[in-house]
């Protein structure tokens, strides 16, 4: 779906330690969308990084922890299963900023 928007990929990841070398390796990144569970591990050690370095997160889960909001105030979040009309809706939304 990104890629029919025209959205330049970084990268998928499968696991953490993908989504954290893919993170690593990645100069720019405008915006990351995360699966909040990736092959049984939480994506959060990949979501620390991508808030220290300022990049807006939108999370795609079907049952996210209910902490999430709170442990990521700026964050976004896409419940999954969603249409494409969705995620491009949020895609414009992140790149006008944070929510109010």
């Amino acid at each position: 779906m990104l890629a029919d928007f025209g959205c330049v990929l970084v990268g998928a990841a499968a696991t953490v330690a993908d989504g954290l070398a893919a993170v690593s390796a990645a100069s720019a990144i405008d915006a990351a969308i995360l699966d909040v569970n990736l092959g049984g591990e939480k994506v959060f050690p990949v979501a620390d990084i991508l808030v220290k370095r300022d990049i807006p997160i939108v999370f795609s889960t079907g049952f996210g922890p209910a902490d999430l909001a709170e442990r990521y105030p700026q964050s976004r979040l896409l419940n999954k299963p969603y249409r494409a009309e969705a995620l491009a809706e949020l895609l414009i939304d992140v790149a006008h900023g944070p929510p109010q």
